[in-house]
């Protein structure tokens, strides 16, 4: 088997979100929050990682790149 090389951090119990750059957990997904769909799986980003790799996501570059 594969094993991914950026493990994903693991989503607390109920609605819990955390940021997989920086591991912020936030108790629902807030609207100003990024979402994306890596190798089928969702990774959210808090406002401050979204805003440090802007280019990197408008440029549509796995997280793995940033």
């Amino acid at each position: 088997m594969e094993q991914d090389p950026t493990p994903q951090p693991e989503q607390p119990g109920g609605d819990s979100i955390v940021c997989a750059g920086c591991g912020t957990v936030a108790e629902e997904v807030p609207v100003t929050w990024t979402c994306s769909v890596e190798d089928g799986a969702r990774r959210y980003f808090c406002d401050d990682c979204a805003r440090a790799n802007l280019r990197a996501i408008e440029g549509r570059l796995d997280s793995t790149w940033w």
